[in-house]
């Protein structure tokens, strides 16, 4: 892996982000929060409905490197019940590395689910292991999970600028990494909640599917280049906003 934006030179998944310390500058009410997504050349962010044939072995590094700097990760009911996620920190070693930086060993589980649509039978929910809280819209009790789950709930339609005062206040996130889908991303970034974007261009076309952001936005968003990497034809972006 090289760098090339700022001091190009060689580096690694580990070096860029060995400094990275996000829980540091948490907003006045919310914690940070950062998107992470791969996409195509084409700008599509799924391949056969999922994003795992996107990107390289890098790309899944630096998505693992990256949770083990956050309190939370989110996710919308889509991608849980596209991707069945299983426990965020699962092995030993990711915990006791988050435990050396001062935080939690398992980030919390957020999923933005208005209906609570979701495969209960995913390993996330049987494993046992880690911490979920679910933000919904609906009545219902979620089932009995092997995995605890907390429901935070929004009679009238979940409100996201809301869940992170909660999150933040509550729950003492200080740093949240939302990794999708693109309709969440979207409401996120309509709502001036999005602070920095990590986003993975894989050398690839895809020819259809859904772009890492979907809607309208009241207006562009400017984004400024933190850094950009490459390893064989891939590119790893870092954005702040603007």
């Amino acid at each position: 892996m090289r760098r090339l934006l700022p001091d190009p030179g060689p580096t690694s998944v580990e070096e860029q982000l060995d400094g990275y310390r996000p829980w540091e500058h948490p907003r006045d009410e919310r914690p940070l929060v950062a998107m992470n997504f791969a996409a195509t050349v084409d700008g599509r962010a799924t391949i056969g409905g999922v994003s795992g044939p996107i990107g390289s072995a890098t790309d899944t590094k630096m998505l693992a490197r990256l949770r083990t700097r956050f309190d939370a990760v989110m996710i919308g009911a889509g991608t849980m019940r596209a991707e069945r996620y299983g426990r965020i920190a699962a092995k030993p070693e990711t915990r006791a590395e988050r435990e050396r930086l001062g935080l939690h060993p398992d980030p919390l589980m957020v999923i933005v689910s208005g209906r609570l649509d979701l495969p209960w039978d995913a390993p996330l929910f049987t494993a046992g292991g880690g911490r979920v809280l679910i933000l919904t819209a609906a009545d219902e009790q979620p089932p009995e999970t092997a995995t605890p789950v907390e429901t935070v709930r929004h009679a009238d339609g979940i409100d996201l600028g809301a869940a992170l005062r909660h999150l933040r206040a509550e729950a003492g996130i200080r740093a949240l990494i939302c990794e999708g889908g693109p309709r969440l991303h979207s409401q996120l970034q309509t709502a001036g909640l999005v602070d920095e974007l990590f986003l993975t261009t894989a050398p690839k076309l895809a020819g259809a599917g859904p772009a890492i952001l979907e809607g309208e936005l009241p207006a562009p968003e400017s984004l400024q280049l933190a850094w950009l990497l490459e390893e064989d034809g891939e590119l790893f972006a870092r954005y702040r906003s603007a």
